[in-house]
């Protein structure tokens, strides 16, 4: 798949390495496995979905099946296909290069996040929906559009919240784990419906949430917020961004991407990834990526039923979320939506910055302050998370249709 560097980020680049030395653009070898990332998928789960979900056993049986296997060991279940054994035994392998202290070390770093991990990750994820083969399969799917918005965005954060829980990933039948496999056949299921869809263009677009778009996020979760909420008094060091970054490759290799090749292996690598997408966007989402986009922020919107505190609270999110998305969406690519203004929710993250820079600084001096950091961030971010939720469960549904 060939990607262009616009002339400006040319310009910019070559600017750049001139004054300091510093190449913005990977090495070639690295452009090339980008590119070529863009057509790769999971043949292990694709095999499995399509015997499964899209094959004769179909979706709800296969369902029972994956959730049996989760329970009990794939080993115990007579009736699993050599299909879900074989996904099993790579999801059940922990890598040679695994490091679990880092492992735990980068965890630590999103549960001192928190709710803002997910609220910079998702502000930077709609800086993308600029591009047809990102806003294609999720406004298909229906996920991030209209009034599904924030369930899709909560699901999300329920295995944001499961992963980074102390030890989670690295546990064996661990919540974590379950969720982290059921996003994996999620992804596989979306991918084929959205590839055999008539909208999907593969000669432009390459495959649905190919390799390459699974890496992004993967530096979305890690370098490009340990970056950004500096400016929110959050001060990750040099050190937890290597540990963040090592910690989200795990998790990468547990939803199925490919994190042997391209994936970087430090700050710099990851900086060089990110402006290559930027660099490259083709910018061809037409009206898929407003439709996203302007359907996100809204849906914290309060019900009409919904009064008091409850509604201030609601509205209170509603701000914030505005907010972060005035701060971390490009502004060039923000101009082009219908918003709301995020003044206010600008005013209330920068005036709690200084209270978390100060927490930051002294969790450097008290592991008392560290882990009362860490255990008061992940209490706020579950309680919004439960207060949202009410009843409704998080599925994670592979069976689902796309919308149209």
């Amino acid at each position: 798949m060939e990607l262009v560097v616009s002339p400006t980020h040319q310009r910019l680049r070559d600017r750049v390495q001139r004054i300091t030395g510093f190449d913005l653009l990977p090495r070639p070898t690295v452009a090339a496995q980008f590119g070529v990332g863009h057509t790769a998928g999971d043949p292990v789960a694709e095999r499995f979905v399509a015997q499964t979900y899209h094959g004769e056993m179909g979706a709800e049986r296969a369902r029972e099946l994956l959730d049996e296997a989760l329970r009990v060991g794939v080993d115990n279940v007579p009736e699993a296909p050599e299909s879900m054994r074989e996904l099993f035994a790579e999801f059940e392998t922990v890598p040679d290069w695994v490091d679990p202290e880092l492992v735990e070390q980068g965890a630590a770093v999103w549960r001192r996040w928190g709710y803002s991990l997910g609220a910079v990750g998702n502000a930077g994820t709609m800086d993308t929906y600029t591009e047809g083969s990102l806003a294609v399969p999720l406004s298909l799917s229906g996920g991030y559009a209209g009034a599904s918005a924030l369930h899709r965005y909560l699901e999300t954060s329920r295995w944001w919240l499961e992963v980074c829980r102390p030890g989670a990933v690295l546990t064996p039948g661990s919540r974590a784990r379950e969720v982290s496999l059921k996003v994996r056949v999620m992804h596989v299921s979306v991918r084929a419906r959205v590839a055999a869809h008539p909208e999907w263009d593969s000669e432009v677009h390459g495959l649905p949430i190919s390799q390459s778009e699974m890496m992004l996020t993967l530096l979305g979760g890690s370098v490009a917020p340990a970056l950004g909420l500096y400016s929110l008094g959050f001060i990750t060091s040099p050190a937890e961004m290597r540990a963040v970054l090592h910690f989200n490759r795990y998790l990468g290799y547990l939803v199925g991407c490919r994190v042997d090749e391209m994936y970087p292996e430090t700050v710099a690598d990851a900086v060089r990834l990110l402006y290559y997408f930027d660099a490259t966007r083709r910018n061809d989402s037409g009206a898929l990526g407003p439709e996203l986009v302007e359907g996100f922020v809204p849906s914290f919107e309060p019900g009409p039923g919904v009064r008091g505190l409850a509604r201030m609270r609601a509205r209170y999110h509603l701000h914030l979320q505005a907010g972060y998305t005035r701060l971390f969406m490009l502004p060039w690519n923000r101009r082009g939506y219908r918003l709301p203004s995020g003044l206010l929710g600008l005013v209330i993250l920068f005036g709690r910055a200084p209270l978390i820079a100060a927490v930051e600084l002294a969790r450097r001096f008290s592991p008392h302050v560290d882990r009362w950091w860490q255990r008061s961030s992940m209490q706020r971010w579950q309680r919004w998370h439960a207060w949202h939720i009410g009843q409704r469960e998080e599925r994670f549904d592979a069976g689902r249709q796309l919308r149209r």
